[in-house]
């Protein structure tokens, strides 16, 4: 697993560098197919935040933690990718067909959770730009918004961030 460490307005220092190598190496115990994991940590004001991004066989594990100690928010976002592995387990190895996950089904039991989809709708996709987009997300309330991109020719999602600031989503073909 290779580890690399950022850091945004903060020093990683050797310490906090240590401690995040020891707690994402912790992933390997579930697979030894993590690639290249990355973890940023921000500080903003009094906030401390780290993400941790780690691919596994084209599926991305994702989990994003803030408080007001780094430390603390290190071992929050380590605590929310195993839930995340222990929830998804069994869709996980499904879906890679492979023995991926190592078994720790002992340890923690996994309950396979239906997905009951309640409604379906169908939209009017016409060509738009990023700008027109978030203007059609703002109108309508919502926090996302599914639209075709006029400049790739693709479906992309605009939506809005935790920050205030906004995201697309991008298919890669």
């Amino acid at each position: 697993m290779n580890i690399m460490i950022r850091g945004k307005h903060i020093e990683v220092t050797d310490a906090l560098k240590d401690y995040v190598m020891k707690r994402v190496s912790k992933l390997e115990r579930y697979s030894d197919e993590f690639q290249d994991v990355q973890v940023t940590l921000l500080v903003e004001k009094d906030r401390h935040r780290v993400e941790v991004t780690a691919p596994i066989n084209g599926m991305i594990l994702r989990g994003e933690e803030e408080s007001s100690d780094m430390y603390q928010s290190i071992d929050l976002v380590l605590e929310k990718l195993e839930r995340q592995i222990d929830k998804y387990r069994t869709r996980i190895a499904k879906r890679l067909r492979t023995k991926v996950l190592k078994d720790h089904e002992a340890e923690h039991p996994v309950e396979e959770e239906a997905h009951q989809v309640v409604r379906n709708k169908k939209f009017q996709a016409k060509p738009m730009s990023v700008d027109e987009a978030i203007m059609q997300m703002n109108l309508i309330g919502h926090n996302f918004f599914v639209f075709y991109d006029a400049d790739s020719h693709h479906m992309s999602v605009v939506y809005r961030r935790k920050d205030g600031g906004y995201g697309v989503l991008e298919p890669e073909m």
